[in-house]
């Protein structure tokens, strides 16, 4: 019997007629004669509201304690959506993470799938019973605490379990009908992408777009499971994420997938570095062990007068602080001047494989965004993607001209956002 892992984001289960609907999604694929593991997010905001709480209650609140408050959230859902399957005339199971198999690294707030061992789905699929797993989750394999994966960790965890009990097919779903070539809440006429590499898909993670996780894409590549993204919301029928996209007949694959853009980056200037060998390393090693990762980076000629550079690099806006923090402790070791800190910017990326194959890609992204009146900041580069940094007002405008330059429009509106501020 076919297996099929189903994940659902939190405005797929936001209340509880949503859970009804659901769950009978989840019913009908039973019906159908597939065994059925699925993934819930926590309801709605429940997370952030949780994280509202704890700060109310602690400003500094312990990481293990953070998560076991926060992981209340999943099991929610997960105990919820197995009532209402009960409801439909099915068995279903509700398990924490932990209880999954889902074992991970120690470090809370953001840890790291080690394995998965999930012999008690495998029981209750066996009894006939459908298994409901709270995604975001699992228990430390040095203490045993319970622990959280951080942004996106319910589609890690899908992707994990539909590779440990070797599924057919991981379903995410979530509040748009697909990967979309723009976010449609700022092109209202971005096109559905039928297919996408998982090559692609990645770049487009790891570029801003926030449909599905970077390491959930990570996972599915590197066991090649097949990932169907749908809406909970209708019926329509998704993209499918996969190692090589079919092509159409009598159509090449477009020169550009997609266009992805991030607010949560900031930009540091480290000004004034001593031109000597090995200050680079001493600055980038300073964030590294600040565990702190750095996206682009820029290193300007040296003066000629003064033997000194800049350099430039982008992050996480909330690693900002702790940035400068570490920045500051090996300040007169290294010999830099000062830092300049901006949070105002944005990121805007260009992707798409075709690009490898066609020149003046580059020349025609610059040209439209310099009509717009945008300033680009830092470029950054890879085989199939072309990424600049922007002021963070210019962001929209940016994407849209990029979008319209590559003429990624659709002729109709096919974007429709159902869910509001839920995944």
């Amino acid at each position: 019997m076919a297996l099929i892992v189903q994940k659902y984001g939190g405005s797929s289960v936001a209340d509880a007629d949503a859970i009804k609907r659901v769950a009978e999604r989840i019913v009908a694929q039973k019906k159908a004669g597939y065994d059925v593991v699925v993934v819930v997010s926590a309801m709605g905001d429940t997370t952030d509201e949780l994280l509202d709480l704890a700060k109310q209650v602690s400003p500094l609140p312990p990481g293990r304690e953070l998560d076991m408050l926060l992981t209340a959230g999943e099991r929610i859902s997960m105990a919820l959506v197995a009532m209402a399957i009960g409801n439909l005339g099915y068995e279903a199971r509700s398990f924490t993470g932990s209880q999954a198999g889902v074992i991970t690294t120690s470090l809370h707030g953001n840890a790291k799938i080690i394995d998965v061992t999930p012999g008690r789905i495998r029981d209750a699929l066996a009894e006939g019973a459908i298994c409901i797993v709270a995604g975001f989750q699992g228990v430390s394999q040095d203490s045993k605490d319970i622990t959280t994966l951080g942004r996106g960790g319910s589609d890690t965890t899908a992707v994990a379990l539909a590779a440990a009990l070797n599924a057919d097919l991981c379903e995410i779903y979530t509040d748009v009908d697909g990967v979309f070539t723009a976010d449609p809440r700022i092109v209202p006429s971005a096109r559905r992408i039928p297919q996408i590499s998982y090559e692609e898909m990645l770049e487009m993670a790891a570029s801003g777009a926030k449909i599905l996780h970077l390491r959930c894409v990570e996972y599915a590549r590197r066991y090649n499971i097949p990932l169907h993204v749908r809406s909970s919301f209708s019926q329509k029928p998704g993209t499918w994420v996969v190692s090589e996209v079919e092509e159409t007949e009598g159509m090449e694959q477009p020169i550009i997938s997609g266009v992805a853009h991030d607010r949560s980056e900031a930009k540091i200037t480290v000004v004034g570095v001593p031109d000597r060998v090995g200050e680079a390393a001493a600055i980038f090693k300073a964030l590294a062990d600040a565990e702190i990762n750095v996206d682009m980076i820029v290193q300007n000629v040296s003066a000629a007068s003064t033997s000194r550079t800049d350099i430039s690099f982008t992050l996480p806006a909330d690693s900002g602080q702790n940035a400068l923090a570490a920045l500051k402790k090996i300040q007169d070791k290294v010999g830099f001047e000062s830092l300049l800190y901006n949070d105002r910017i944005g990121k805007v990326s260009l992707i798409g494989a075709g690009m490898r194959s066609y020149p003046g890609v580059t020349a025609r992204f610059f040209d439209a965004v310099a009509r717009e009146g945008i300033n680009i900041e830092m470029i950054s580069t890879s085989e199939i993607r072309i990424s600049i940094v922007v002021a963070q007002d210019d962001v929209d405008a940016a994407v849209a001209a990029a979008h319209r330059e590559f003429q990624l429009d659709a002729d109709q509106v096919e974007a429709v956002v159902y869910g509001g501020t839920g995944r």
